[in-house]
Formats: C-alpha cells, sequence, structure tokens
C-alpha cells in the first residue's frame, strides 16, 4: 500500500499536536530558544488564522498530522505565511510534504485574491531556505517589508514571492 498524504484545514482541535510538532522542530532539533510562549497564536488557531480570510491547514498521513502551514491574510493582496513545519521522517522528495502544502496554501491563495506572500525564519533553517528559493521566493530585508506584515519577535531572516494574476 503506498503512502499517501492528505492536505486539509485544520482547527483548534489541533492544537495540542501543532504545539507538539512546532516546539520539537524548534527546540529539540534546532536548539532555538523559543518557547509557547513567544507563540500564543498556536493555542487559538481558529482566532489567528481562519477569522480574517487566512487558514492553517495539515499535512496527514493516515490519521497522523504530520506537517503544518499558514496564512495570515494582511490585506490587500499580502499573505503572511507562517507555521510551515514538517517532522523530520517525513521531509524530502519521497511524500514532498512541504511542496504538497505551500502548493495548497497557493492555490487557496489564488483562489482568494492574495498576490504578495511574505514569510520570516531563522538562520538555521537553511534546508528551509533553500526550499523556499527553489519555489520562487526572493531573499528581502526587514526594512522592505510591508508595515503591516506581522512579524515573530524570532524571525531575523525574511522571503517575499508575488504571483502574477
Amino acid at each position: 500500500m503506498q503512502n499517501i498524504v492528505t492536505i486539509r484545514p485544520i482547527n483548534n482541535d489541533y492544537c495540542p499536536q501543532v504545539i507538539d510538532i512546532v516546539l520539537t522542530i524548534q527546540q529539540v532539533e534546532f536548539s532555538l530558544p523559543i518557547t509557547i510562549e513567544d507563540q500564543p497564536d498556536l493555542r487559538d488557531i481558529e482566532a489567528n488564522y481562519h477569522q480574517g480570510g487566512g487558514n492553517f491547514w495539515g499535512a496527514f498521513l493516515d490519521d497522523e498530522l504530520i506537517g503544518t502551514i499558514a496564512l495570515i491574510n494582511g490585506g490587500q493582496g499580502l499573505g503572511a505565511i507562517r507555521k510551515m513545519f514538517v517532522k523530520q521522517a517525513y521531509r524530502g522528495k519521497a511524500l514532498s510534504v512541504a511542496q504538497q502544502l505551500l502548493n495548497t496554501l497557493l492555490q487557496y491563495s489564488g483562489d482568494n485574491n492574495f498576490t504578495d506572500f511574505y514569510l520570516g525564519t531563522v538562520p538555521p533553517l537553511k534546508a528551509a531556505h533553500r526550499f523556499y528559493e527553489r519555489n520562487g521566493f526572493l531573499s528581502t530585508r526587514a526594512d522592505d517589508l510591508p508595515l503591516h506584515f506581522p512579524r515573530m519577535a524570532a524571525d531575523s531572516m525574511f522571503y517575499r514571492l508575488h504571483l502574477n494574476k
């Protein structure tokens, strides 16, 4: 039997699982000093992502949540991409979980008139940087971020993607 990953919107029922994935990757895998207190948005996915025209998706293998991606609607066609995480055991081209998550977000975005995307990250996540760059994201300076971009305190690197309509 072939492993099939499904991507679907998730709600607050999945907050504990999302927090586990995010904190494990941040704290254990990359030794980043980021806590749940630094990310209160993860305790209320619906209020922070679904309201206002954004979304939060989970990647599932069978019933296991193995990856996440989120979109905040910044207005005027701007989308802030957040919480792009895939459990270590499921990364890579075999399942293409990250690519499926990003494709889902971009499909939703195209259907909902988003044209510009920004995201923040940190230097240790080098594989993520390569992934963004392969998908057309360009490095951008913090000074060039839109004023209404919801910046996370830990982020020190930023990427931008513009989609032509």
